[in-house]
């Protein structure tokens, strides 16, 4: 009877079991990635990222002045505070009683009122339809991360 050797066993199996252990080395590794991404939320200041909180608007006594980018504040231009978020990050804002939003560039820092996330020029707070509010609940959503310089 023909007992075959340890060694010409190993060398006889090793190409399946290699075979086999790098596709399951593989599967894992992509199921991994794919459990990973699929359930984590975008970073912040990314596309995607979202907030909700309640927006306010700048009152009148603030046009012309410097805000935190440099260039002064115009209430007919659809810009934003914003605490945190990268100076040039482009976000859509909507009211969540209304659905309806406005995608503005956040330009200024603030606002620096409990429970507020942002602050809106008077033209985005028109369109999103609270100026006799003055105050609404929004989300915010990141739609374009500021530029790198």
């Amino acid at each position: 009877m023909f007992m075959p050797s340890p060694l010409h066993l190993f060398n006889t199996l090793l190409p399946i079991v290699s075979f086999w252990a790098k596709r399951a080395v593989a599967i894992c590794c992509v199921a991994a990635c794919l459990s990973s991404c699929a359930g984590s939320a975008p970073a912040f200041g990314e596309r995607g990222y979202t907030e909700s909180g309640k927006a306010s608007y700048y009152a009148r006594k603030f046009q012309g002045r410097t805000m935190a980018n440099g260039e002064k504040y115009r209430r007919g231009k659809l810009t934003a505070a914003h605490r945190t978020l990268p100076l040039g990050t482009k976000v859509k804002v909507t009211n969540t009683r209304t659905s309806k939003s406005v995608k503005v560039r956040i330009t200024d820092r603030g606002p620096f009122i409990s429970g507020r996330i942002v602050d809106l020029s008077e033209k985005a707070a028109r369109r999103l339809d609270f100026i006799k509010a003055g105050v609404i609940p929004v989300e915010l959503k990141v739609i374009q991360p500021a530029p790198v310089k």
